[in-house]
């Protein structure tokens, strides 16, 4: 067995860049935060995102428990495993957990930083910061069963014609994770609005459209004003840029993505 590693701090994604790191090196099965994912489903293991305490959690991850470390070696065991991926915090971390399943070392160790771009890293921190969201590379399906839903499940499957497939990804929220921050839709709007005004080419705000279902985005419709011949592009480059740094300063958003789009431009003069 060849075993890789995929490592970096909490919060900038490695879960959800698990299945492109496996699907790139035909990796078959993936350690995640305690649990043991084989071809897409859950096989063995319990997973630390749904432990009571960050103590406890971090003890599921490295596998210092005795019984869930031995559950998981007896399955990799009996499995036909060529490539394994294992995700941590830290190469320590994952000689750690390396060390406990008694595994081969490690051949290629990934930096999340070398699959990943900033911005995106900036962004799947947020989502950790701000609304405790974590992610787990297997359907929903196996979540719900780790979560003693087999009846919801069941009944599910029954009537939905949606199947989960390889490379599905779920999103959980666990107890240890904290609160939440919420920011109210008028001090967003507000700040968009003062930040495009200041720039002279921004007649009127027409809509601001925001969503933080999964990475933070912002859509706004502007009315310009401008010069005959006047370029527009640069200057509304410079406006998605400072969008930017005063939402991350002000309140610690880092969209993943700005979009401006322009309803109409009046010329002066």
């Amino acid at each position: 067995m060849q075993v890789y590693a995929l490592f970096g701090p909490s919060g900038t994604g490695k879960s959800s860049s698990a299945l492109k790191v496996a699907k790139e090196r035909e990796i078959d099965a993936i350690i995640d935060d305690g649990i043991l994912i084989y071809e897409g489903h859950k096989v063995a293991g319990y997973s630390a995102k749904y432990e009571k305490t960050k103590i406890r959690a971090v003890k599921r991850a490295i596998f210092l428990f005795p019984e869930h470390a031995e559950e998981v070696k007896g399955i990799l065991s009996k499995l036909p495993i060529k490539r394994l991926l294992v995700l941590g915090t830290s190469t320590r971390m994952i000689r750690r957990i390396v060390e406990a399943l008694e595994l081969p070392d490690v051949v290629e160790f990934i930096p999340i930083e070398s699959i990943k771009p900033q911005k995106e890293i900036e962004a799947a921190r947020y989502i950790r910061e701000t609304m405790g969201q974590h992610t787990i590379p297997i359907p929903r399906v196996e979540v719900e069963k780790d979560l003693f839903k087999r009846i919801v499940d069941s009944a599910w499957q029954m009537f939905s014609t949606k199947k989960a497939g390889l490379g599905d990804t779920t999103v959980v929220q666990p107890s240890f994770s904290g609160g939440h921050i919420q920011i109210h839709e008028q001090v967003l709007r507000k700040l968009v609005q003062q930040t495009c005004l200041r720039h002279s080419v921004v007649a009127k705000v027409n809509k601001v459209l925001y969503g933080f279902e999964s990475l933070p985005t912002l859509q706004i419709t502007l009315t310009l004003q401008a010069n005959l011949g006047e370029k527009l592009r640069p200057q509304l480059v410079e406006l998605q840029h400072q969008l930017q740094q005063d939402l991350e300063y002000f309140l610690f958003i880092a969209p993943a993505s700005i979009d401006i789009y322009v309803s109409g431009i009046k010329i002066n003069g």
